[in-house]
């Protein structure tokens, strides 16, 4: 892993693919404990950071499940917008049904209380929150997360789905931005 160049920013190398790689099965492994092989769970991947975490979680999970998407967005640049723009909804019922939420990424919580807005009045049977990445230096909600891979510093990350303007998301590894 070497210094990258986005745009006009730099980034150094920060977690290698081994790591995310044990950190997405850590989180799969716990799912599957917690929810059993009898319960078919429906994943929901929030795009477009967490596409390649949804991905690899599913592929690591060890019993049947669902996964479907919704697409959210509060950054521009590398700073947070502080407001939540949702792009596209969910058509599954979900009535009656265990929801697992698959983020990317956690810090200031607004997406999380989004999150937990939309899912209010669906009348699931559980909802759980899981992450690959969480800042808790950042992290301004009273809302529960059930699922850590990796608890991180406040400082901006790019790859493995997370990106800058755009790019970056394809990386396997994570950078960090170089202040």
């Amino acid at each position: 892993m070497e210094t990258i160049q986005i745009h006009d920013k730099h980034f150094v190398p920060f977690i290698n693919r081994d790591k995310i790689e044990r950190y997405v099965e850590f989180i799969a492994k716990q799912i599957a404990q917690d929810l059993g092989p009898n319960e078919v769970p429906i994943f929901i991947g929030i795009l477009n950071g967490s596409f390649m975490f949804a991905a690899d979680f599913v592929r690591k999970y060890p019993h049947e499940c669902h996964i479907t998407f919704v697409k959210m967005a509060s950054y521009e640049g590398v700073n947070s917008t502080g407001k939540i723009k949702h792009l596209v909804g969910i058509n599954e019922d979900l009535e009656g049904r265990t929801v697992v939420i698959l983020e990317d990424i956690i810090d200031t919580g607004n997406t999380l209380a989004e999150i937990y807005e939309i899912f209010r009045d669906k009348k699931v049977k559980q909802l759980k929150i899981a992450t690959l990445f969480f800042k808790p230096d950042v992290f301004r909600k009273e809302l529960p997360i059930d699922y850590i891979g990796k608890s991180i510093e406040d400082k901006f990350i790019v790859g493995y789905g997370l990106d800058y303007d755009g790019l970056g998301r394809n990386l396997s590894d994570i950078y960090q931005l170089k202040v």
